[in-house]
């Protein structure tokens, strides 16, 4: 895999975010990342009247990383309606995570941080054959 380019990511994750419907909370999200065969999968939030029913930008990510062939995240950019860098929610570090794993990078405003930084002590597949061991 060749070095990240960020500032790619950064505007895939904003031109995701221009297209988000955001009409409650007037907070528009854009997410993009790199996959690990080299493309880049993008996401943005999508409300909803029922307001629980909304689907952050990182579900759409990986709805997005799924139907265009899976694979693992490397590289992961999040931003709000100005452009600046977002940190995802705790469900969506757990989606992150999953798709990812914990070496997976995600930009912050102090650089990038991996997904274990991001997400300590995280729940992920390894963990589901516990009660087999």
């Amino acid at each position: 895999m060749s070095e990240i380019n960020w500032e790619q990511l950064r505007s895939s994750a904003v031109a995701a975010m221009k297209t988000a419907y955001a009409p409650y909370s007037k907070f528009p999200v854009g997410v993009a990342a790199l996959v690990s065969d080299g493309r880049i999968v993008s996401g943005c939030n999508v409300e909803n009247a029922s307001y629980g029913l909304g689907l952050c930008a990182e579900c759409g990510l990986v709805s997005n990383l799924m139907a265009t062939g899976g694979g693992r995240l490397v590289a992961i950019l999040c931003v709000d309606g100005q452009g600046n860098y977002l940190a995802p929610c705790g469900r969506c570090r757990q989606l992150l995570f999953e798709h990812g794993g914990s070496h997976a990078l995600l930009m912050t405003d102090d650089g990038p941080q991996t997904m274990a930084t991001m997400l300590p002590w995280a729940f992920g597949p390894d963990d589901l054959d516990r009660n087999e061991r």
